[in-house]
């Protein structure tokens, strides 16, 4: 089955319609924590047992012939099932020791070749959770030599492993603290009939999103109420968006739909200043038919100005809350800004977790209700509390991933490989996996997740059918068969995840990312696909 994704490149540059067929950076905000003394190990004896009998059976099997000591063909049948397996385990091994080398060898280079010599308290927290991941591998190498020979004794020496590491404190996927407290805020105050007419038209949906949360942002700075933009030009963000929630969290009426200000214009909006943020590579980033659009709502305007004579899109130049302030601070009652999806202002004031306005909720932008409530009850049915949630970009993906440097687009048993790594350290029984994928990807991807002998099972949502009730508020309010309602369904679903592996270059991922820290669900494991590594095989150009 194939499941939808709402899915934009990021860095794309071509103007798309909101009745276009939608296709489904990550940075998560760390604690600095406190040093502390390394914990001590305590010795236990499995570890001797474990460390001791891998090269115990080594030296035996190259030192003398075994199989002549047993005469009976019972006895040499059994012998070379064993000898079999232990040669599978020690090829295992030796791949795995080699992945181990190259991931220490990058951690030290990382740690210790630095500008200023210095290691700072998330440096040490990185090393600690570098460090735990090839504790972890080492674990797994241990038992795939073990495997031929595994007993009750060696489960219980792993469960003593296991226990040890979890009783010093070794935490490696635990929740990022996003320090609320200590945000960067801006009061939004709009002044009485000054409005933000917000253009948004790169890419698609997750694009207008990011687009949108910018907008507000310049609204609140210019204190004026943000417009949401009427369907007929724009996406239909009230399927999506819980807009009063916007107001609520904020205390006053700061978003507008547009119905409501033709009402309060008397049907006829007149937009007195229509400024473009970006000069290249077209005005406003606007083309005619949108203009025509608008035009046909009932708008107004006269002829577009630009705010700089050489901003472009594809090098925008770092701006400040003072820059806005004197080339969009007009009086003017209404005004318009054309699209700043890449527009590069105050960029860790607006990324921080929650936002840069103030507001007494964790995200302003943020699922209805429905689809939140609609998210929670699919968790509930299929996933429970603990799963990693996996965006899994394909579809169209190849190209575009391989015109960068490294590409983003991986072979499935390399993706596998980094999948499964992150199952082992995140210790989740289950995977939520939002795909634009052919069933013949997923369906290999899914065969080839396996640990410790294990299938780890792949979760999509499903068709409808009338005995699930996990989605029937969506088919009570006639959203079913909505693919950007089926979109945010898969943010949220993925934004509520214990671990969330996203898809480098995905402004799907970008908008998840931005759920997860401002809900405060962001975990330590939190990465892209195979971060780190380059895909192992990549095609040639065209």
């Amino acid at each position: 089955m194939d499941q939808y994704s709402s899915e934009e490149e990021d860095g794309s540059h071509k103007l798309t319609h909101q009745n276009d067929t939608p296709r489904s950076s990550f940075h998560v905000e760390e604690e600095e924590p406190q040093m502390r003394r390394r914990p001590k190990l305590a010795f236990n004896k499995g570890y001797l047992f474990a460390l001791v009998l891998p090269l115990l059976i080594v030296l035996i099997y190259f030192s003398a012939d075994i199989g002549s000591l047993f005469t009976s063909d019972i006895s040499s049948f059994k012998f070379n099932t064993v000898s079999d397996r232990t040669r599978e385990s020690q090829l295992q091994a030796l791949h795995l020791l080699n992945q181990q080398q190259g991931s220490l060898l990058s951690l030290w280079n990382h740690t210790f070749v630095s500008s200023d010599n210095n290691i700072t308290a998330v440096q040490f927290d990185d090393i600690k959770a570098a460090l735990l991941t090839q504790i972890t591998l080492n674990k797994h190498i241990q038992q795939t030599l073990l495997s031929p020979y595994k007993t009750g004794n060696t489960l219980q020496n792993d469960t003593a492993f296991d226990s040890n590491f979890a009783g010093h404190g070794f935490q490696s996927c635990s929740k990022v603290d996003q320090r609320f407290s200590e945000r960067r805020t801006i009061e939004w105050r709009p002044k009485p009939n000054k409005f933000l007419f917000p253009i948004c038209l790169s890419g698609q949906m997750s694009n207008h999103l990011i687009c949108l949360e910018k907008h507000m942002f310049f609204a609140a700075v210019l204190n004026r109420a943000l417009v949401i933009p009427s369907s007929r030009f724009d996406y239909q963000y009230n399927r999506i968006l819980d807009i009063e929630h916007i107001n609520d969290c904020i205390g006053k009426k700061t978003a507008v739909p547009f119905e409501e200000f033709l009402k309060m214009r008397k049907h006829h909006a007149h937009i007195d200043k229509f400024i473009c943020y970006f000069s290249s590579p077209q005005p406003c980033y606007i083309d005619e038919e949108h203009l025509k659009k608008l035009k046909s709502l009932g708008i107004s305007m006269g002829k577009l100005e630009a705010a700089w004579k050489n901003e472009d899109v594809k090098n925008p130049s770092r701006k400040t809350v003072r820059n806005v302030e004197e080339k969009f601070g007009y009086n003017d009652d209404v005004i318009a800004i054309g699209d700043v999806y890449f527009a590069n202002v105050e960029r860790d004031w607006v990324s921080q977790p929650g936002g840069p306005i103030a507001h007494k909720c964790k995200a302003l932008i943020e699922p209805s209700k429905l689809i939140l409530l609609t998210a929670e009850r699919f968790i509930q049915t299929y996933l429970g509390s603990n799963f990693i949630a996996l965006h899994f970009r394909r579809h169209g993906f190849l190209k575009f991933c391989n015109a960068k440097k490294p590409s983003c687009f991986y072979p499935i048993p390399q993706a596998a490989d980094c999948i499964t790594r992150m199952v082992e350290k995140a210790s989740t029984p289950v995977i939520y996996l939002s795909t634009d994928a052919a069933e013949s990807e997923t369906g290999l991807l899914q065969s080839m997740i396996v640990l410790n002998g294990k299938i780890i099972p792949l979760v999509k949502r499903p068709h409808h059918n009338s005995a699930e009730k996990w989605d029937a508020l969506l088919y009570r309010h006639g959203l079913e068969g909505d693919h950007q309602v089926e979109a945010m369904l898969d943010k949220t679903i993925c934004a509520m995840a214990s671990v969330f592996i996203g898809a480098p270059g995905s402004t799907f991922t970008e908008d998840i990312l931005r759920l997860r820290k401002d809900w405060g669900t962001s975990s330590l494991c939190d990465e892209y696909l195979c971060q780190g590594e380059d895909p192992n095989f990549i095609s040639g150009d065209e």
